[in-house]
């Protein structure tokens, strides 16, 4: 058994502690083994079967594009071609790339929304989606010691043309354009803070929306692998506060988020305050069902909002509940052709494109909400509202010890609460976390997180002044005594 383990999205590590490059060449090789194992399969059953190819790419974080040409060299050593991007690339145009080279995967060298200390080692299957949870398993149990790792060198692999870089842009940017008429928004006028959290998502919507008479306002778009400004390029406060003042100062019309790896979404209204994804989730789902006449299943983690199940009974499409992480999402999106797949963290996904999460994609379709609405963020929240009711969301983040985590399970396994927060509790779900289900539809959900040492207390209700009391009731029944947000 390997010492590595794949969380909900891969593995991440500590650079320089956990995170070397000894151990990024060994999950190279692990994933490699995994490859090989899927195209002798695919040989099996089909003779005419994929070529053996791997898209790589990484992100702005410390030496990031060394740790992607170290796996490129790995890979090359198994006979492996691999497309190389040419720089720092989204997730989403990374996933969008293993369709458009019909490859068998793809490597991306990000920690996501993780702290500036730290980088990660995502893996992705042929749809350009997260490896269920049997298929990352499997990559684990493949990781050798580091003596047994092979690899190619970079000149040589290039001159055996094994590794060769290459520009995914364009055919994500016109699959894009088949998505979503961008000229509309380009004349609407708007003026527009994108605040790209110093990561990937930098100088994409002013590629794309750049030209008309829509102002684009950029900040935090160079590469500076620190962070400035913030805890983290995680697209939730206060992360983002200097992005919402902005917008307030600016008198713009809106905030568009992108994570590290632009895969995720976050959005602040014409107020400069911000629209929790949630709240978020549910518009996108509005957009797609009402505006556009879309129809299709919709799947979302238990994290996430009951406003989806609302929407669901409206416009009479299904909803499916998964575990948390894609690694569940993806596998569900692609089984059911599903119009939208989410979670609570901000990461969204849309049928026609790849079963992955894209920021830039669901920034693209709020702005195309408001103008084809020509309601501000805050009148389509008035809009979901009206439809849905109210919902109120907030978060706590705890950091934990091991001991911690093996002492929250036992005590929530035993809990039985009768009231969270003043409010009856009426059922328990333990798919993925201890969700408990509250009498006005709402939950308090704690999870310990799968990418970091964090206990998490979620919830979401319909009473605004209940919030805190939820949260804390969360906190304390876990047997964290009553902590606050510390996520340092």
């Amino acid at each position: 058994m390997s010492d590595i383990r794949f969380g909900t999205d891969g593995w991440r590590g500590r650079i320089a502690d956990d995170y070397t490059f000894t151990n990024v060449r060994r999950c190279a090789q692990g994933y490699a083994r995994y490859i090989l194992e899927r195209a002798a399969e695919t040989a099996h059953s089909n003779p005419a079967g994929k070529e053996k190819t791997v898209v790589i790419g990484h992100d702005k974080r410390f030496q990031s594009e060394d740790f992607a040409a170290a796996a490129a060299e790995v890979l090359a050593a198994h006979g492996i071609k691999v497309w190389l991007t040419n720089g720092a690339t989204p997730t989403p145009v990374i996933a969008y790339a293993v369709l458009d080279k019909r490859a068998m995967g793809a490597i991306n060298i990000t920690a996501s929304h993780n702290p500036p200390q730290d980088n990660g080692f995502k893996v992705r299957g042929s749809t350009g989606g997260a490896i269920d949870p049997d298929g990352l398993k499997r990559i684990e149990s493949l990781i050798p010691p580091a003596s047994d790792v092979k690899s190619l060198s970079y000149d040589r692999a290039v001159s055996q043309g094994l590794i060769e870089k290459f520009d995914p842009a364009p055919p994500y940017l016109a699959n894009l354009a088949r998505l979503v008429d961008v000229q509309p928004i380009r004349e609407a006028g708007l003026k527009i803070v994108v605040d790209a959290m110093w990561g990937n998502g930098a100088g994409w919507l002013t590629r794309i929306l750049g030209g008309g008479k829509t102002e684009i306002i950029e900040i935090h778009n160079t590469r500076n692998p620190i962070f400035p400004e913030m805890k983290r390029p995680e697209p939730i406060p206060p992360n983002i506060d200097v992005g919402l003042a902005t917008t307030q100062q600016l008198g713009a019309s809106c905030c568009c988020i992108t994570d590290g790896d632009a895969d995720r979404c976050g959005f602040g209204d014409e107020h400069g305050k911000f629209v929790d994804q949630l709240r978020v989730f549910a518009l996108l789902a509005l957009y797609l069902l009402e505006v556009r006449g879309e129809r299709g299943p919709i799947v979302k983690t238990l994290s996430t909002t009951s406003m989806l199940e609302q929407l669901g009974q409206l416009y009479g499409v299904p909803v499916h509940e998964t575990g948390v992480g894609f690694k569940y999402v993806a596998p569900k999106m692609t089984e059911t052709n599903a119009l939208i797949g989410g979670e609570e963290s901000g990461g969204y996904a849309f049928r026609g494109h790849v079963p992955e999460r894209d920021g830039i994609l669901a920034n693209l379709y709020l702005l195309d909400f408001m103008v084809r609405t020509g309601r501000t963020p805050s009148q389509l929240v008035g809009l979901l509202f009206s439809k849905v009711g109210p919902h109120y969301y907030d978060r706590i983040d705890t950091m934990c010890t091991p001991a911690q985590r093996d002492q929250v399970r036992a005590t929530l396994s035993a809990a039985q609460p009768d009231r969270i927060g003043g409010l009856r509790v009426t059922g328990k779900n333990m798919t993925d976390g201890f969700k408990f289900i509250l009498e006005d539809g709402g939950f308090m959900l704690v999870r310990l997180s799968g990418t970091e040492p964090i206990v998490r207390v979620y919830t979401e209700t319909t009473h605004e002044e209940l919030v805190q009391a939820i949260l804390h009731d969360g906190v304390r029944l876990a047997g964290l005594g009553d902590a606050a947000d510390d996520d340092e």
